[in-house]
């Protein structure tokens, strides 16, 4: 069956990419938009939508994605999904829309997609904004495209460094009120005297040393988005003031009687159990519902090691912007590893150091080690690293980056035959001088030559 003339017409006229496709998934119209946006090189009509959008030989959810279509065959009405496309620039996250289309007989004879590409998030690695292509990445996503169109209070949930400012920003950009200002409050900071007049503003004379009106946050932010850091960290006094304006959309400066109206949308953000806090009374109840009508939470790194590689990536590109650095996969292995409690920033933070390590162009496994020790009282230690590998040096300076055979001996070996044998195995290995492998296992030269000297 043919779709009406009329109706790819229609969608030719509609500036948001669209694209009409029939139940095997064969797509019969794509408008200028669509094409300007994902195939400008080469006509889409007569091919199926996950060939051309992931270069599937499958169905999406054959292919361990989420398929629109069969959602919608499934519900019989609209679907939405979040997918990484194939584009001129690479790949991009785009928040799909399916509409299915009834015949007279009532099935579900056509298929219209509308595509919106997600600017805010990335499936590859870049300077700015938020990467990821693993699947909690991916959801976390999705709850970002669905709510940030709406006026909908966010509340970010996360443990620290897990980039919730990040998202407070894509969930700003994603909205209508991205021309507007994003502004800032840290709670944690703003001693409790000082939270209401940073906050609201103040008038001349409301207190001491107060010269001049001031606008406050809530005032610099209209328009826009007010982002509320560390939200948990708001003295009890404050919360009855920061609720009566979430409640009425309404606030007064400190020293004012005039009520201001502010047009705000509030995102607020957290690493405290805020349930807890709540059960304990060091959080208002009516104030946390208010903050939470759509929570989102973050997920450790821990739990998106896929992304590693791409965060590793994008993470260099900023810590050494003028040297093309590479990581050897001995390195990324070692890296994804690590338990990174402080999460992304930790990761950063590793990385930096790693690039003061390195000399070269490519970061190894050994600079990583040599990264994870710096500042340590007791030293990193590799994942199954042997007692051979710890007697290469005194044991509070050794780097171990492997599990080595077993020595000649057997158990019965003596510790200066298994040190040896560790030590034969890295001089094996080591392509470098001598600085360098004293360096990459933590000792000095002389200790080095030293034990050298005892391989004969």
């Amino acid at each position: 069956m043919k779709p009406l003339p009329e109706l790819t017409d229609f969608l030719e006229g509609l500036s948001e990419p669209h694209i009409l496709f029939d139940a095997q998934y064969r797509i019969l119209a794509a408008n200028a938009a669509y094409r300007r946006a994902f195939s400008p090189e080469r006509s889409v009509i007569g091919r199926t939508c996950y060939e051309v959008s992931h270069r599937f030989q499958v169905p999406c959810d054959q292919a361990g994605e989420s398929c629109p279509l069969a959602q919608a065959r499934a519900s019989g009405q609209r679907e939405r999904v979040l997918h990484l496309h194939h584009t001129p620039k690479g790949e991009e996250y785009v928040d799909i829309e399916l509409t299915p289309l009834r015949d007279a007989s009532g099935e579900q004879a056509f298929f219209v997609e509308k595509m919106a590409s997600l600017k805010v998030a990335h499936g590859r690695s870049v300077v700015r904004g938020l990467i990821g292509r693993s699947a909690v990445f991916q959801h976390m996503l999705a709850l970002v495209a669905r709510v940030a169109p709406s006026m909908a209070t966010v509340l970010l949930l996360g443990e620290s460094g897990t980039g919730k400012e990040l998202v407070a920003q894509a969930v700003h950009d994603a909205s209508p009120r991205a021309a507007k200002p994003l502004v800032v409050v840290d709670c944690s900071s703003l001693p409790e005297t000082l939270f209401e007049s940073e906050l609201f503003g103040h008038e001349r004379g409301a207190f001491t040393g107060a010269n001049t009106s001031k606008a406050g946050l809530v005032e610099a932010a209209s328009g826009g988005t007010l982002f509320l850091d560390e939200v948990g960290d708001i003295p009890l006094p404050m919360q009855v003031k920061l609720l009566r304006l979430l409640e009425s959309g309404t606030y007064r400066r400190v020293g004012s009687t005039e009520l201001r109206h502010a047009d705000i949308r509030v995102v607020s953000a957290t690493h405290r159990d805020l349930e807890r806090m709540v059960a304990e009374g060091r959080f208002r109840e009516d104030l946390y519902h208010r903050l939470s009508t759509f929570p989102i939470a973050l997920p450790p790194l821990r739990e998106r090691r896929d992304d590693i590689a791409l965060l590793t990536q994008a993470l260099l590109a900023r810590v050494a912007p003028k040297r093309a650095l590479s990581m050897a996969p001995k390195a990324l292995a070692l890296l994804a590893e690590q338990p990174f409690p402080g999460n992304v920033r930790e990761l950063r933070n590793l990385l930096e150091r790693t690039t003061l390590m390195c000399d070269g162009d490519r970061i190894e496994a050994e600079h990583v080690a040599l990264a994870l020790n710096s500042g340590r009282r007791k030293p990193w230690q590799a994942p199954g690293a042997t007692i051979a590998a710890q007697a290469l040096g005194d044991a509070s300076q050794t780097v171990a980056t492997q599990p080595l055979q077993d020595p000649p001996g057997g158990a019965a070996a003596s510790l200066h035959e298994l040190e040896l044998a560790a030590l034969r195995e890295r001089v094996a290995a080591h392509t470098g001088n001598r600085a360098e492998l004293a360096a990459a296992l933590g000792i000095s030269e002389r200790s080095l030559y030293r034990k050298l000297k005892a391989l004969k």
